[in-house]
């Protein structure tokens, strides 16, 4: 294909304006050529940004219209109001309005939310399941007093007329943790992989944008980056990233989200291999649920073994983690891009000798939930 036609391919595939074969033949084209699948990847995010500065725009725009209706309307005085300033008054007039309007929209997000799948390539014989979860409804439960909200019924509607608000539908749920500091996170691909946009959340319900940095999907790994400015770097990483195998019958944790808030879950490591004698992955006797994909398992010793990605549909307790290894395998790759060759992974982990009560408590703050649409 000419350049312009992938381009053009690419840009179909993400918008879901394929019909089913193109699709299916598309989807094989990635598998088989690293270019087109990260020409996807980088189209994507591409698409995130461009629809991020569209969305600024329009409410820039929205304010400088609502200036000007106002000042028509003489209740302001146009001429004492300059440049960053007529922003600066409306914000201070209708903050609280807005931050109503915002309540409104957060609920909705959720509201709207439906349960769908997530593409990804499956396991022939259908045993093995992802688990990503999908994003429930949830009932608007507010304690806003009914008076002020039938009082600013009229002037919220309006306000979210004016700025346009179209909250994003958060469909797949997962869970990730960061290997660095200043925002970079590890998951699985098949939780972000067709995603427009990402937000992640930690456990203090703190939500901030993220973007895909980079996707690996014969690995089922993913990087994301937080990218907001409300993101403060952490400190030190407390927990390590393992290189060797782990023996079986080895005891092992996880943290992650099959839920709004963090959940911990203890088992063992069964075998070395996966589903099927698959070796990028290692079979764990654990309970893990929807939400729980992209999570950290961990060692005694507080060293993250593997990433929980699938549980075995036939049978209770049992699920499979891609190992530890392929990290360093995916970051390594990623690091020949000049924009991440000084992005380290951390080796030693500060909680060991701790008992596992105390490792969680000092490693929760670095597991998120990941959301995508």
């Amino acid at each position: 294909m000419e350049d312009i036609q992938i381009l053009d391919a690419v840009e179909r595939y993400i918008k879901g304006e394929m019909n089913p074969d193109e699709r299916l033949h598309f989807e094989n084209l990635r598998k088989t050529s690293p270019e087109i699948d990260q020409l996807v990847v980088e189209h994507t995010l591409f698409l995130q940004q461009m629809n991020r500065f569209g969305e600024w725009k329009k409410f820039r725009s929205s304010l400088h219209d609502t200036h000007t209706r106002l000042a028509e309307q003489g209740k302001i005085d146009s001429a004492r109001l300059k440049g960053k300033a007529k922003v600066i008054y409306l914000w201070k007039r209708y903050k609280r309005v807005a931050a109503i309007a915002a309540i409104i929209a957060g609920v909705t997000t959720l509201a709207i939310s439906t349960l769908v799948n997530i593409f990804t390539p499956q396991a022939d014989n259908a045993r093995v399941q992802e688990l990503s979860r999908d994003i429930p409804n949830i009932k608007h439960q507010q304690n806003m007093q009914v008076d002020e909200v039938n009082n600013l019924k009229n002037e919220v509607n309006n306000i979210k007329s004016k700025i346009n608000l179209q909250p994003i539908p958060y469909k797949a749920g997962g869970t990730g943790f960061l290997i660095d500091g200043k925002g970079f996170l590890v998951t699985n691909a098949h939780i972000v992989l067709t995603s427009r946009h990402i937000a992640v959340t930690n456990n203090k319900g703190e939500q901030f944008h993220a973007v895909l940095v980079k996707a690996y999907p014969d690995k089922d790994i993913a990087i994301l980056k937080i990218d907001d400015d409300r993101f403060k770097t952490l400190s030190t990483i407390p927990y390590g990233i393992s290189k060797e195998e782990s023996d079986v019958a080895e005891p092992i944790f996880t943290l992650g989200y099959p839920r709004n808030d963090i959940v911990y879950s203890e088992g063992y490591l069964s075998a070395k291999t996966g589903f099927n004698g698959d070796t990028l992955s290692c079979q764990l006797g654990i309970a893990a649920n929807r939400g729980n994909s992209g999570g950290p398992v961990f060692n005694h010793e507080g060293e993250v073994i593997g990433i929980l990605s699938t549980k075995e549909t036939e049978a209770e307790g049992v699920a499979f983690a891609i190992q530890s290894k392929y990290i360093f395998t995916a970051i390594n790759e990623l690091r020949k891009d000049t924009a991440y060759k000084n992005l380290r992974l951390p080796l030693k982990s500060n909680v060991r000798g701790l008992d596992t009560k105390q490792q969680v408590k000092k490693i929760q703050d670095y597991v998120f939930f990941v959301k995508g649409d």
